[in-house]
Order: C-alpha cells, then sequence, then structure tokens
C-alpha cells in the first residue's frame, strides 16, 4: 500500500496515469477529515491502494474529470470507475472488497450506525457500549473519528471533559493499529494550518521534504 507522504498534485502537472489491475486509487489531501475517513477504511480492510494528493488552493485542470466540483476524496478503480463523497465511498469500499465488514450485515444494525452518524449529537444519550457500533470498532468509529482527532490541534480538546464515555472511546481508538497508523503529529498539522490560513498553496505539503 502507498503511504501518504506525496507531494499533492497541482494546476499545470500530468494527470496520473491508468489504475493497475488490482489497485485502487484515492485522490485526497493529507490534512481533510474526509479523505482520512477514506484512508482509515482502506487499511482497516487491508486494501492495496495508492495515494494521489491533491493541492485545493491550486487543483490541477485534469481533476474536474474526476469530480465535478473539485472536491475529495475520490476512488478510482482500474475500470475508471468513479466514487466520490467519502461516505458513499466508504460504503463501497466495504461492500466491494473482501475482509471482515466494517458495517453490519444486519439491515437494522446498518440503518442504526447511519441514524446515529446522521444525529451524533444525540448518540451519548442511549450508547452503552466502548465504540458507537457495539463492543469492537466498526465503519461508523472511522467516520467519526478524524474530526476528534483534530480537537487538541484546534484547541478544544477540553469540549470532552465533562463526557466521560466519549473520553473513554477517544482512548480506545488511539489503541487501534489502523488509527495509530494514519495519526499526524500535532506540530505538522499547525504548521499545515498557519500556511493554509494564508492562503499559501505550500501548505498541502507540509512536512514532507
Amino acid at each position: 500500500m502507498a503511504g501518504d507522504a506525496t507531494k499533492a498534485l497541482e494546476k499545470g502537472s500530468c494527470p496520473p496515469g491508468p489504475v493497475p489491475e488490482g489497485l485502487i486509487r484515492v485522490y485526497s489531501m493529507r490534512f481533510c477529515p474526509f479523505s482520512h475517513r477514506t484512508r482509515l477504511v482502506l487499511r482497516a480492510k487491508g486494501i492495496r491502494h495508492e495515494i494521489i494528493n491533491i493541492n485545493l488552493r491550486n487543483k490541477p485542470e485534469w481533476y474536474y474529470t474526476k469530480h465535478p466540483f473539485g472536491r475529495i476524496p475520490v476512488l478510482e478503480n482500474s475500470r475508471c470507475q468513479l466514487i466520490y463523497e467519502s461516505i458513499v465511498a466508504c460504503e463501497y469500499l466495504d461492500d466491494a472488497y473482501p475482509g471482515r465488514k466494517l458495517f453490519p450485515n444486519d439491515p437494522y444494525e446498518r440503518a442504526r450506525q447511519k441514524m446515529l452518524l446522521e444525529l451524533f449529537c444525540k448518540i451519548l444519550d442511549y450508547q452503552n457500549t466502548c465504540f458507537f457500533g457495539g463492543d469492537c470498532i466498526s465503519m461508523i468509529d472511522y467516520l467519526l473519528w478524524p474530526w476528534f482527532e483534530r480537537l487538541d490541534v484546534y484547541g478544544i480538546a477540553d469540549c470532552v471533559s465533562h463526557t466521560p464515555a466519549l473520553r473513554l472511546w477517544i482512548a480506545a481508538m488511539k489503541q487501534d493499529p489502523v488509527v495509530c497508523a494514519l495519526l499526524l503529529e500535532k506540530s505538522v498539522f499547525q504548521g499545515y494550518l498557519s500556511l493554509y490560513f494564508q492562503n499559501n498553496p505550500s501548505a498541502f505539503d507540509y512536512g514532507l521534504c
């Protein structure tokens, strides 16, 4: 599996070639929580993939053939099929690839996870398991995690100080090998944000050689 430490492609860059057979490509950005969702699912399911990072301040002209509005993430397979919108992409990966299913097989439990995702502000009122989908990590945990990983970066980590169940969930997520593999150092994230808010297009490659 290709790592995420690749420089972002920008305007004037050449489009990548066809996706090799047996791989799936994800058009991503290292600091984007929506892309983070997709990369978590790719890694959790052990799917062979390659990452193409996109400079969102200076997007390549060709990228609009991948997404009509130039958004990320986008999945592309060797049949030139494109899948975008992060939740749709994650569900596609779970359905299309073998291995452990992250969404429950039971139709009700699957619908319940989707309802919980939509109504996250009310989750803690009736959640009584370690993870949001039950006693082990499932799709909903990966779909929610990227925003919680960023709490400390944005200086609002104390917003969960009065929610013991949520603090336990965060601690459990930080023990997951998939989450650990994709964690970004706080200083790198802050360096990206500093450049991003200056509209500096080099922000997307911050921390890379």
